[in-house]
This record gives C-alpha cells, structure tokens and sequence, in this order.
C-alpha cells in the first residue's frame, strides 16, 4: 500500500555534472543544498551577498556581480555601531566601515570570477515579499532591524518578477552561453507574513518561475516546495520551530535532487567523496595506535586516487586531517 502522494519529479532534464561549477543564490534553503553539494566535493559559491530571499534583490545582487560594481562609503549606513549594507547580509556588516567595505567588494569580486565559469545557476526563491527604502524607492535585501518607518512594505507580481528575470536571464545567457538555470522555490514557510500571507507569496513566486521556464529553454525547475508541502506532509519533517525543513527532509530533497540532476557514474563519485569526508572526520579512541595510521594510510591512498582520475577534487581539509 502507499500512504503518501509521491512529487513527480522533472524527466529528462539537463545533467548536472560532478566537474560543473554551480553558483547558488537566494534564501537559507540554498545553504542548506549547498553544503551538501560542498560536502559532495562539487565546486560550487553560495550567496555571494549573503542569504536574500526575494527575486528582486536577486536579481539586483545578481546585476551588481555581473558588472562587478565597486561600493563605496555611500553605498553604505550606519547605525548602532556598525557599518552595512541595505543590499547584503548582517554577516558582511563590521565596525570599522572599510571593513565592512573590503567584505562586501571581496564577495562581489569572488562571485563576478565565480560567474564567468559557471556551469548552473542555482536560485531559491523564498518569499515574494519586499521592502522598500522610502528614501528612493530601491527593493532592500536586508532591513538589518532598521526602524520600520523607513520602509514600505509590497506583494511583487507575478508580470513584475518574470519580466525582470527574462531579461537579466537573457543577458547572462548571451555572455555566458554555457549556463544553465535551475530555479527552486523554498519551503520554508514565512509566517511572519500569516499563513494567507504566505501562501499567496509562494503561489506568486511559482507562477512566475513557471512563466520564465516556460519560456526560456535553458531555465529548469526543481519542486522542492512541493516535495515538503505535498509528498512528505507531517511535522515530524520539521525541525523544532515549525517552519523550516528537519535535516532528514532536507536529506530526502537532496536524495531527490540527485536523483533528477546526477548520473549513475556521479552519485558513485558522491558516494566516494562522502567516504572519504566521513574517514576524515573519524575520531578514534587510539589516535596513535598502528591500526589507526594504516586507516589514515589507506584514506590518504584513496584521496590520490580520485585526484588522479579527477584533478579538479579539493581534498586539502580531509588531507590535513589525515595527516
């Protein structure tokens, strides 16, 4: 008997490859992928601005790495002690403003060289929710708990999100040919919106993405909304707030993803890499016992191995390690 209503996941999409360089933007739920890609020893950058979660900001982040924009002091404000930026995570904010300079222009950098040799694009999209800076009109990726007063607060529409990514998504098609996008909608739920609130956020971020898949041949869709909401449907896949995905349903949604975007030949070398990466982490009770340095002996024969067959793997944490 089957007891759950399985997500039909996408046939015959475009192969992602173990040697692809993948760049993942969007809500903490592309974290959450990515470190499993990371861990898979597959060359990926996550969230050169931080975590952001609507289109807009982006697609906004998005345009500033590609014409690698430089900020400056006037990009930036301050305000209880810290300097930042409305555009990027708390975590690129610093006390000392050129600092907080150096991280922001270090990211934006590291991702433009990134995005140059990328294979995917990866983007999670989390709410369709936006604030705006009263000041000029401008769509902020982080209101870093500024007084609300300075904000308007809007639902984007399904039209406003696709024609900006049509665009943005042609463009980056035309100067990097290679790249193929892969869009995810998060199932985080954001409740702060209300339950209604959120519901209309997520359908108004489906029906946009569907429009540019739709349209667009290179553009791909992943259900990882519909994989959490649908197929696996109990609070036992939730971790303790209620809202976000417990480790097991994310692990579930990776097993899927591999399914969909790995060949046999890849999930083996996913499979070898996580061996390898959990040797590594082993603790023994005997660290200098014989037994223990033929194991570390052995891994270190592995590693070279897979180095051989596939030059591109970065092993040095598991090397150090092992040493």
């Amino acid at each position: 008997m089957e007891f759950r209503t399985r997500t039909e996941l996408p046939a015959g999409e475009a192969e992602i490859r173990h040697a692809d360089r993948l760049l993942l933007w969007g809500s903490c739920f592309t974290e959450s992928i990515g470190e499993r890609l990371a861990a898979a020893k597959f060359r990926c950058l996550q969230n050169p601005f931080g975590v952001l979660y609507n289109p807009l900001s982006i697609a906004t982040a998005l345009q500033q790495v590609e014409q690698r924009k430089v900020y400056t002091s006037d990009d930036l404000f301050y305000d209880r002690g810290l300097w930042g930026s409305r555009m990027h995570h708390s975590s690129f904010s610093a006390a000392d403003r050129e600092e907080c300079l150096r991280k922001v222009n270090d990211g934006i950098a590291a991702g433009a060289a990134f995005l140059d040799k990328a294979d995917w694009l990866v983007l999670t999209f989390g709410t369709a929710w936006v604030y705006e800076w009263k000041a000029d009109g401008s769509v902020v990726g982080n209101c870093h708990k500024l007084p609300e007063r300075l904000f308007s607060r809007r639902l984007l529409r399904v039209e406003e999100i696709a024609c900006s990514w049509q665009s943005l998504l042609e463009e980056l098609r035309t100067a990097h040919p290679q790249l193929h996008v892969l869009f995810t909608v998060s199932p985080i739920r954001h409740t702060k919106d209300g339950l209604h609130g959120n519901q209309l956020s997520k359908a108004t971020l489906l029906l946009a993405v569907d429009r540019l898949c739709t349209s667009l041949p290179f553009c791909h869709y992943f259900p990882s909304y519909e994989i959490l909401l649908d197929e696996l449907r109990d609070y036992r896949f939730y971790a303790d707030d209620m809202f976000h995905p417990s480790r097991q349903a994310v692990d579930y949604i990776w097993e899927c993803f591999s399914a969909t975007y790995f060949s046999e030949a890849t999930r083996r070398l996913v499979g070898e890499c996580q061996e390898v990466r959990r040797a590594a982490e082993h603790r023994p009770f005997y660290p200098e016992s014989e037994a223990h340095q033929q194991f570390k002996a052995r891994q270190r024969q592995h590693i070279a191995r897979l180095k051989e067959s596939y030059p591109y793997l970065d092993f040095r944490e598991e090397e150090q390690r092992l040493q």
